[in-house]
């Protein structure tokens, strides 16, 4: 059917699998004169037995790119851009990664260096729309004092876990966050709590938690009672059926739980229509559930002092909240909340050590998307940089980096796991 229609034939790609290594083949390591990172970072990836090369030659095929650009202190500086990716451009590997790792533009010294950081945005993105066969391409904004805080952004990015994360800028602040005793295990000894658990992308979120080492509660509504229990049991958790929207879910919620980590604000539903079309009980369940539950969840579970020190609140967005989506007012309104919310929060949480963060899945293949007309199917499938839809599991893995321990330094972000989604920002 693809060759059929002249649609383009989407690359496998490489997506984590346990004793697999963090990159597929060696990395290419270069940097602006100057850069204040690439040294730290090569020793990491040494350690933890990636081969760095320092040059291309001839043949070379390498499974990451990774560029130092926070030696750029001005416009013409970023011809080192061109210099590194020009002759490297075509020696990446299917799947492969590009990073390029920079300085926050309102952190920099001056407003000619401001002006060259924020330019690697353009570069980064286009990056990813150019090399095709799956490579992926990110910018790392690491705040001066940071520098100790990138080995958890840095696996997570060139490892399978971020097969569907493209086109994305990230900012790691300015500390040096705790080392998980397992890096395969990071979430041993934590509690986290994933609503929305039945099924779909909550499911994938209580299992990769669990993997990682987490102890699980699952909660969804009574309703969906025999799927959340059949996700429980897999996950060795605690199943918890609960109303978020019910006037007293806070409470017993909060008299339910002696302590968290991790918060996951998966629940979300659609009552999709125009809103010419849309009656006023569609609007405010879609609210309701998808934003409003969950500031008055946050709110009361921080009263209470049961998001415990260095916990992480992550809530699952959507681009449609980046985009916008005819016939989904509501639910854009709803997802776009979570991002304010987020953004709101940031700076309120940081001096308890709790960081929060969200995800903002684009086209993801659950049951509600196999159900669509294979022609609105295909199209958002295609419709990114990677061609083809995402998996839960890609927007479980990208939770559960935000979730890490060793990523105590990143808060107030919105990841989209879209593919690099032609839509939006």
């Amino acid at each position: 059917m693809v060759k059929r229609l002249g649609l383009p034939d989407p690359p496998r790609l490489r997506r984590f699998t346990a004793g697999t290594p963090l990159t597929d083949g060696p990395v290419l390591l270069g940097a602006a004169p100057g850069g204040r990172l690439a040294d730290h970072v090569g020793k990491l990836l040494s350690a933890v037995g990636v081969q760095v090369a320092e040059s291309a030659g001839d043949g070379d095929r390498f499974g990451a790119l990774v560029f130092d650009a926070t030696g750029i202190t001005d416009s013409t500086g970023l011809r080192a851009l061109y210099d590194f990716f020009h002759p490297a451009a075509r020696s990446g590997r299917t799947s492969g990664r590009v990073v390029v790792l920079g300085t926050p533009p309102e952190s920099a010294a001056n407003p000619r260096e401001a002006t060259a950081q924020r330019a690697l945005e353009g570069l980064t993105r286009s990056i990813g729309k150019e090399f095709g066969r799956g490579i992926t391409s990110q910018l790392v904004y690491v705040e001066p004092g940071g520098e100790g805080a990138v080995e958890s952004t840095l696996r997570f990015l060139l490892s399978g876990r971020s097969a569907y994360v493209s086109g994305q800028v990230v900012r790691i602040g300015a500390g040096t966050p705790g080392v998980p005793a397992d890096w395969d295990r990071p979430l041993d000894g934590k509690t986290v709590l994933v609503t929305g658990a039945a099924r779909g992308i909550g499911a994938a979120i209580a299992r990769v938690a669990a993997r990682d080492g987490a102890e699980v509660i699952a909660l969804d509504v009574p309703a969906a009672g025999d799927a959340l229990a059949s996700v429980a049991n897999d996950v060795r958790g605690r199943a918890l059926q609960l109303d978020l929207t019910a006037p007293d879910a806070p409470h017993r919620l909060a008299d339910l739980l002696t302590g968290l980590e991790v918060i996951v604000h998966n629940a979300g539903i659609t009552r999709d229509r125009t809103i010419a079309r849309m009656d006023e009980g569609g609007w405010d369940a879609v609210l309701d559930v998808n934003l409003s539950s969950q500031e008055r969840i946050n709110d009361l579970l921080l009263a209470r002092g049961l998001i415990n020190a260095g916990g992480r609140i992550i809530g699952v967005s959507s681009m449609a909240g980046i985009a916008g989506n005819r016939g989904q007012t509501n639910y854009a309104t709803s997802k776009a909340g979570v991002i304010g919310l987020v953004q709101s929060m940031a700076p309120v949480l940081a001096p308890k050590g709790i960081t929060i963060n969200a995800v903002a899945p684009g086209f993801i293949e659950t049951a509600m998307t196999a159900k669509m007309p294979v022609f609105l199917r295909e199209a958002g499938r295609r419709m990114n940089s990677l061609a083809q839809g995402g998996l839960p599991v890609d927007v479980a893995e990208t939770i559960a980096w935000l979730a890490s321990p060793g990523s105590a330094t990143i808060t107030g972000n919105v990841v989209r796991v879209c593919g690099q989604s032609l839509l939006g920002a």
